[in-house]
């Protein structure tokens, strides 16, 4: 997923821009872009906070002013295609210079928020939104509609065994939702479906809890440090870990450890 954080621009002298990725935006503050088929044929759109442009690709278009703040997305072929059930050409869709989706709408609000944060959730976070997002592109703004497959079955005891183990060895370190599906031999799409289907959880939910699972493991012992045990567990920074375990357990690090050896203290 290609991220660009575009701030009002004082120019206005129109350029001429051709995208070769599908891109559509969100508009984060109220404001105005001209948009038209040529420099003479400016059309002027007047925007509120969150509402979405889904672009033309391939076509070049003339922009002028554009006096608003908004947060452009490039969505990858391959996840598109994969939202479609398609593995051949492009997957084409409607332009739209304004228009209201309350799924889009949600999805790149997290991804603004964790561009915010400084991205703490890492590129698997990412991953999954962008695959949310190319299911939402597909089956509301595609030319020609498909029906979303439902995918029958999951994956077997033991490609999920392998994807535990897998996260287990690797933490410490940035997952990504392509080295997931590789690790069982799948592809990311199809990787992504399955794991729902046999888990309940997308696979960045799945990471999480198994991160916090082992935090919890390791804040039992009385002397580790809480600083250690983020890093161990796979969270970027210190404040990050914390405000995750305390939203997902209802309580600091450090108050679990201490309730954990208050609790070990009384049974001893």
């Amino acid at each position: 997923m290609r991220l660009d954080l575009v701030l009002p621009d004082s120019d206005t002298e129109p350029r001429h821009w051709v995208r070769h990725d599908q891109a559509f935006a969100m508009m984060l503050r109220p404001g105005s872009i001209e948009w038209g088929s040529s420099r003479s044929a400016l059309e002027k759109f007047n925007y509120r906070a969150y509402d979405l442009a889904l672009c033309d690709r391939h076509v070049g278009e003339w922009v002028g002013l554009m006096n608003v703040q908004h947060l452009q997305l490039g969505i990858s072929d391959a996840a598109l295609m994969a939202a479609s059930h398609d593995p051949n050409g492009e997957v084409e869709l409607h332009p739209h210079r304004k228009f209201a989706d309350s799924r889009l709408g949600a999805l790149v609000a997290a991804v603004h928020a964790e561009m915010v944060a400084g991205f703490p959730n890492g590129r698997l976070f990412l991953d999954s939104i962008e695959q949310a997002m190319a299911v939402a592109l597909v089956s509301g703004h595609a030319v020609t509609q498909r029906p979303l497959q439902l995918s029958r079955g999951g994956l077997g005891p033991a490609r999920l065994r392998r994807i535990r183990e897998f996260v287990d060895a690797k933490m410490e370190d940035e997952l990504s939702l392509d080295e997931m599906a590789q690790s069982v031999g799948l592809s990311t799409a199809h990787f992504a479906r399955m794991f729902r289907k046999s888990t309940g959880e997308t696979p960045h939910q799945f990471v999480l809890r198994q991160r916090l699972e082992r935090a919890k493991a390791m804040l039992r012992a009385p002397d580790a440090r809480v600083l250690d045990v983020a890093v161990a567990c796979g969270f970027k920074t210190q404040q990050h870990f914390a405000q995750v375990f305390r939203d997902v357990c209802g309580v600091s690090p450090t108050g679990y450890r201490q309730d954990f050896v208050g609790s070990a203290v009384g049974n001893s």
